[in-house]
């Protein structure tokens, strides 16, 4: 049964805009840890590959958004409203791995998000319509629920992007990644990088 979404978390340290776009992660990044979070390649499907499970979406809810949050990406604004907000878990075997949020022209979720229980990227895909895909954002983020979810301390990395569809934002789809992940991608520090 959906529950009320969360709040955003809160941006403890971001990356500037143009390194982001330009791939350019903290120095002393994983390359792994780069690739998942600063690649324009489906993090559900890396979640399978990863750990060898099908990602599971645990739905938190969807619910109209009015007001355009200082917590959410700059990028949201260029969305139509009425706006609808979805926040997700991505289990795999049981093991939270992460957790979503997007932003959709209410229009447009109906029309893409026909099963509520999919990962977004299987509900645009379907049709096998072409996507672009452009990374926005890298932080690292808190949330005593996130603390709870992933059960760890915080703080976590996170990113944000959009996606395209001829040419026009279809979503902005901010993710948070498990410290879990490690297992697979390598140790990371979770620290306020020096440089980037």
């Amino acid at each position: 049964m959906p529950q009320s979404l969360l709040s955003s978390p809160q941006r403890i340290w971001e990356a500037p805009t143009n390194a982001v776009m330009n791939g350019e992660g903290p120095q002393n990044m994983p390359g792994a840890w780069q690739l998942m979070l600063l690649g324009d390649g489906s993090p559900t499907r890396h979640l399978r590959l990863l750990t060898g499970h099908e990602v599971e979406i645990q739905l938190i809810g969807m619910e109209s958004e009015n007001i355009h949050s200082s917590e959410a990406p700059i990028e949201v604004k260029e969305l139509i409203p009425p706006l609808l907000r979805r926040q997700v878990w991505l289990k795999c075997d049981s093991h939270i791995l992460a957790w979503a949020e997007s932003w959709w022209n209410q229009i447009e979720a109906e029309q893409h998000l026909q099963n509520k229980h999919q990962p977004i990227w299987r509900n645009l895909t379907q049709g096998r319509s072409e996507l672009f895909r452009e990374v926005d954002g890298l932080a690292l983020v808190n949330a005593n629920w996130l603390e709870s979810g992933f059960g760890e301390k915080g703080p976590f990395w996170s990113r944000h992007y959009r996606f395209f569809r001829q040419e026009r934002e279809l979503t902005v789809i901010r993710e948070v990644f498990s410290p879990e992940l490690e297992k697979w991608l390598g140790s990371t520090k979770r620290t306020i990088p020096k440089c980037i």
